[in-house]
């Protein structure tokens, strides 16, 4: 009875130490992973960035149409093909981790296919985009100036498809390093490829546009070589079949939510852009909106990265059929998501009298995003636990339910509340970014319930149910 006494405490003692293994653990994946997540999907914004650059120094109307043509393919293009890639994120990563691994390969050539597909619709949209500005209201030069970029910008669309694609399957196998590296390099030769395009040969913006399109194809050659040829990928990639033409409509079934999940995020911040126009000195206003934005689509790249990592591990753990592991994922990953906040909200509140001079020199300006950026920080932290959040429903194929909490977050409650706090109660700009931070907050509050309330172990079996009839379906078909 004395020695069960004594064994007691060494038993919990061990427990705990086993557990505290297994957080650190789980802390070291997600930190290797979203590490070189977050570096790369900055230096893939970086070619856009890039090129708007090289623009503004062609004039003040040439950068007008960049940047109207930019946000304008984002809102029509961009987003769509980003959030219909994010399917692999649950098909690759769940079939990673079953060991399934001939799937992953099948299922990015259908993803490849289905992108490509959709690109043709919107490389149309693209190819009449002045009229479609001139239809909205737009100022007939600027819409002229926009029409041209985003005519010349279309090679990158369908570039953008098959690079998302090909980002989502190496980041299922948890390979996010040559990704980083090849991002990196395309980054360093946009520099040259747009000097030389706008410059040396003359082709002003229309060189910037095409541009980026050349930068994006060269970053899919260079992972789609690497994918070949690295002996990590030797079991995934076995090369094109005839089976990734079969069960199409399964994939579609799980890409249109993907994609609704992200647009309507996407589009919300984009409408706040037009409302800022509505408000009285809409210059300011715009100005000011402009900068508060890209600071927080900045910062939103950290939170980006780390939902990335938890939903490659959430569904490489269902897979895997390890449900606990999945559960102790999304514990460690709101926990990193909560501390990164905290430092870059402290960041942003300790530089937010000096930030506005990188945008601009006047004061009104300066003093206008000083006010502004401790509600960047609040809406930064709500952002950083919706974005993981996110990430969870990604890798557990809960789609469907994020479209539906997205749309109820934003377009019941945030742009409503924006509305309403910056024209009814004239808080103007503050009052756009209060009304959206409440939208998030809703998101934050509906996606945590789910997750809160998920039973794993079903999650686990459904998971390798749906890699199962993959397989069936799979070995039904003659190579």
């Amino acid at each position: 009875m004395e020695n069960q006494t004594l064994q007691t405490p060494l038993i919990t003692e061990a427990c705990k130490r086993d557990r505290r293994a297994e957080v650190t653990t789980e802390v070291k994946k997600q930190l290797w992973l979203a590490g070189p997540m977050i570096a790369g999907n900055l230096l893939q914004n970086l070619i856009q960035m890039i090129s708007v650059m090289f623009v503004g120094h062609l004039g003040e109307l040439a950068l007008s149409g960049a940047s109207m043509a930019t946000s304008f393919a984002g809102v029509t293009g961009y987003s769509l093909m980003m959030g219909s890639a994010s399917a692999l994120d649950t098909l690759c990563g769940q079939a990673y981790g079953a060991k399934e691994y001939y799937l992953l390969g099948i299922y990015k050539q259908r993803a490849m296919l289905i992108l490509t597909l959709l690109s043709i619709p919107l490389a149309t949209i693209w190819f009449y985009t002045n009229e479609i500005l001139l239809l909205f209201g737009q100022e007939a030069d600027i819409a002229w100036e926009a029409g041209i970029y985003a005519k010349w910008m279309i090679p990158s669309l369908f570039a953008y498809g098959l690079l998302q694609c090909h980002v989502r399957f190496l980041q299922a196998q948890n390979i996010v390093s040559p990704v980083m590296l090849s991002s990196g390099l395309t980054a360093l030769l946009h520099l040259l490829v747009c000097w030389l395009l706008v410059y040396k040969l003359g082709m002003g913006a229309k060189g910037a546009a095409l541009g980026a399109g050349i930068s994006n194809w060269i970053n899919v050659a260079i992972l789609a070589v690497y994918v070949r040829l690295s002996p990590n990928c030797k079991k995934t990639w076995v090369g094109f079949s005839k089976k990734a033409f079969y069960d199409l409509v399964e994939f579609i079934k799980l890409a249109v939510p993907s994609a609704l999940m992200v647009c309507l995020e996407w589009w919300s911040f984009e409408f706040l852009v037009l409302l800022s126009g509505l408000l009285p000195n809409p210059q300011l206003e715009t100005s000011v909106l402009s900068v508060t934005l890209n600071t927080a689509s900045f910062v939103f790249m950290i939170p980006f990265g780390l939902g990335g990592a938890i939903s490659t591990r959430v569904s490489n753990e269902l897979g895997a059929g390890r449900p606990e592991a999945a559960k102790l994922a999304v514990r460690v990953i709101l926990c990193l998501a909560i501390t990164g906040a905290i430092i870059i909200g402290t960041i942003l509140i300790l530089i937010r009298n000096i930030w506005g001079y990188a945008y601009s020199n006047e004061e009104e300006v300066v003093k206008y995003v000083a006010i502004m950026l401790p509600i960047i920080a609040i809406s930064n932290m709500f952002d950083s636990i919706q974005s993981v959040l996110s990430g969870v429903a990604r890798g557990c194929g809960w789609q469907n339910i994020g479209a539906f909490v997205n749309l109820g977050a934003f377009y019941a409650v945030g742009i409503p509340s924006a509305i309403l706090l910056a024209f009814v109660f004239h808080i103007g700009g503050k009052g756009l970014w209060m009304g959206i931070i409440c939208g998030i907050f809703v998101q934050v509050v509906l996606l945590l319930t789910i997750t809160l309330l998920t039973d794993w172990e079903k999650e686990a079996t459904k998971a390798k149910n749906s890699v199962f009839r993959s397989c069936l379906i799979a070995d039904m078909i003659v190579t």
